[in-house]
Parts: structure tokens; sequence; C-alpha cells
């Protein structure tokens, strides 16, 4: 009976996976961006509210956003859909790269840019996009072990909230 049951829980994660849609475009190895599309039905502002809750219930916080959208529009100019940069700070897994490279502020905080874009189809997309910290850190001379290990902490941390936003999860 154990066997029967754990083969059909097998064979019900297996279908899962297969059926998952994935909506993920997997950075190339060197990127600075990882992008995420938002999935298909999931509105500007569920994002933006699935971005603020995750992250606080992630410790970070946002000290600003820039709609630089907004600001196109101040000038006369169409900026072709959303064009918005939000920043977001953890210390409890920055703290080691600052201390370690003092440099490194010039990333800080770290960003996430929400913006759309045309589609194969020409069609408007909406994109969650964000600046990887272990490339930035590449720009750094010789990083600390103990950098490199808090910038890939940090950078996981944020593609599971790019990721969760982008399905409108809470």
């Amino acid at each position: 009976m154990c066997k029967r049951y754990c083969i059909a829980i097998l064979a019900l994660m297996l279908i899962a996976c297969a059926n998952k849609q994935s909506n993920v475009s997997e950075p190339a190895q060197e990127s600075a961006i990882y992008e995420v599309a938002v999935k298909e039905g999931v509105s500007y502002e569920e994002v933006v509210d699935s971005l603020k809750t995750i992250s606080e219930g992630m410790n970070f916080v946002n000290p600003a956003n820039f709609p630089i959208g907004e600001h196109m529009k101040l000038r006369g100019i169409d900026p072709q859909g959303v064009k918005e940069v939000y920043s977001y700070c953890n210390l409890s897994m920055g703290t080691e790269i600052i201390l370690d490279h003092p440099e490194f502020l010039v990333f800080a905080p770290c960003r996430i840019a929400l913006y759309e874009k045309p589609d194969a189809n020409n069609k408007l997309q909406l994109f969650i996009g964000l600046d990887r910290p272990t490339i930035d850190l590449k720009n750094i001379k010789n990083p600390t072990e103990r950098a490199k290990k808090s910038a890939q902490q940090l950078e996981e941390a944020l593609i599971q909230l790019v990721q969760k936003a982008s399905v409108g999860d809470f």
C-alpha cells in the first residue's frame, strides 16, 4: 500500500512539473539583468502590491521609487508603457559586502525595475527586472569570499521576490 501511495505521489509531482508554465527567462550566465515576464492576467497594480507585501515580509525596506515614465511624460516624451525603478535594501544580507568593500555602495540599494516592452506580436508586455548583485560584485577588485556569499544570498532573495511578484503572489 505504501509503495502504491509513493508512486501515486511521484506521478502527480511529475505531471505538475510537466504542466507548469514558467514565465521566468533564465539570464545569460554573465548578464547583469535578471528579467521575468509578468504572468498574463496579473495587473500592474497587483505586481506593485505584491512587491510591497513580499519585500516587507522578507525584511527589505523600500527607501525610494523612481517613476521614470511619469518624468518622461512631464518632458513631453511618450514612455511607451510603464517605466519605474524601485530600490530595496536588506542590511542583514548586504552588510558583509559593504564592510569588506565600501565601494560596492555605488550599486546600493538594490534595484528592481517594472517596465513594459513589446513582445513578439508588438504588444506591450509587463516585465520585472533586477540588477544582479553577484555580477555587480565582479566589478570589485578581489572580492572576499564573505562578500561573494552575501551577494549570492541577496541575489537569491531578490530573484524569489521578483518571481513571486510576477505572478501576483502575496
